[in-house]
């Protein structure tokens, strides 16, 4: 819905993002009163991100003059004055460096609160009138899975950090690790024929590739999905869920290979750090908070190797019992751009980050439900382990 959807179904949409982001911050507060956190790459200060939000939507909704444009918008073209003063130059992610948002004049927590539900009374009362047309809607739906996407980074960092969080807010509905939904009786390994596979979003172009497998969707699609485009894919085989503990555990203790930190055996029983407090760790749960690195040990000692994006996006279409949406799944693709791609008005978005960043498919326990989609390109640098990341292999 949230990428096809109607104004009225995003102005819902908006409305429960924004209930949980306002959960996250009275959470966040109520366990670290000072909002404080350390200067490392992997965080932002709490009152930077919330700010961050406002500031996006208020910058591609409310201060835009070129909004009903959509993607073909000019990125440069003058906003409309801001309701906060100084907005650009404390919230802007392109113009900001990340070391100097902890030394930046941040509104308080109650200013911040107020700059949010100022810009979203104003994206909502522009949002009523305007027709269900892709191009109308597109930085509606833009600023709402933003914001989904801060809300999850909340999530992993105050797990990060050891900060108790409300399981109603940390997680999709159903989705708790604390109960996880019951594997399937079904076969463990999925075997997908060869094909051609359409890659990314767009329908075939023409008749020679009406052969090619395609959803073509209309609707909302980040610029880094853009173009579909044709991929030949021999057969394999594909775990039909991501690897647990109890697949993963084994390769520790005969290898050594360091565990993540949430993770520990203490008189012979496996337990995990779930927001500070240690509990028995589920060994069918997917394996979690392990690096592109780690999953490629596994696979190396396994005798497998992780799926490309395509064949994890192929798998995940068209094979029933395909089981995804527990972790973020690292693939064998580096984050590249699509043949013809062509950067959206949010600029930033992907182009610096192609070749260096790795491609995660899927979505995790604490993704929005909004984000939940089988062509989203999710990535990060390969050696991150904080974020709810884990694998499945292929043969």
């Amino acid at each position: 819905m949230a990428r096809t959807g109607s104004a009225s179904d995003l102005a819902q949409c908006l409305q429960v993002t924004r209930a949980r982001t306002l959960g996250l911050m009275d959470a966040w507060a109520a366990a670290l009163p000072s909002l404080k956190v350390p200067d490392i790459p992997t965080l932002n200060p709490p009152l930077w991100e919330w700010g961050h939000v406002a500031w996006f939507q208020d910058w591609w909704v409310g201060r835009n003059p070129q909004r009903a444009l959509g993607p073909r918008s000019d990125p440069q073209s003058p906003r409309l004055p801001s309701r906060l003063a100084q907005a650009d130059a404390l919230y802007n992610s392109s113009q900001v460096a990340h070391a100097r948002r902890w030394q930046l004049p941040l509104p308080d927590l109650q200013a911040t609160r107020q700059y949010l539900a100022a810009v979203q009374q104003d994206a909502l009362a522009l949002l009523r009138e305007l027709p269900h047309e892709d191009d109308a809607l597109y930085f509606w739906r833009l600023v709402l899975l933003h914001e989904d996407m801060h809300n999850e980074a909340s999530v992993y960092m105050a797990q990060a950090l050891g900060l108790s969080l409300p399981p109603a807010l940390a997680w999709r509905a159903g989705m708790a690790p604390t109960a996880c939904p019951e594997r399937t009786a079904g076969p463990t390994e999925l075997a997908v024929p060869a094909q051609r596979w359409w890659l990314g979003s767009g329908s075939a172009q023409s008749s020679s590739e009406s052969d090619v497998a395609s959803d073509g969707a209309a609707g909302f699609a980040f610029d880094n999905e853009w173009v579909g485009h044709p991929v030949a894919l021999a057969a394999f085989h594909i775990d039909a869920a991501a690897v647990t503990w109890a697949r993963y555990l084994p390769f520790v203790e005969a290898t050594g290979h360091a565990l993540p930190t949430h993770i520990r055996q203490q008189q012979g029983q496996w337990q995990q750090c779930e927001f500070g407090h240690w509990k028995v760790l589920d060994l069918q749960a997917a394996a979690v908070h392990l690096s592109c690195a780690d999953a490629q040990a596994w696979c190396d000692w396994a005798g497998r190797r992780l799926p490309t994006e395509a064949q994890w996006e192929c798998a995940a279409a068209t094979q029933d019992g395909f089981e995804w949406g527990e972790v973020w799944e690292w693939t064998a693709s580096r984050l590249q751009a699509y043949p013809g791609f062509v950067a959206h008005p949010y600029v930033d978005y992907s182009a610096p980050w192609f070749g260096t960043h790795q491609v995660l498919r899927g979505a995790c326990a604490a993704t929005s439900g909004h984000m939940v989609h089988g062509r989203y390109r999710n990535f990060f640098t390969p050696g991150r382990q904080d974020i709810f990341s884990g694998f499945r292999s292929v043969r």
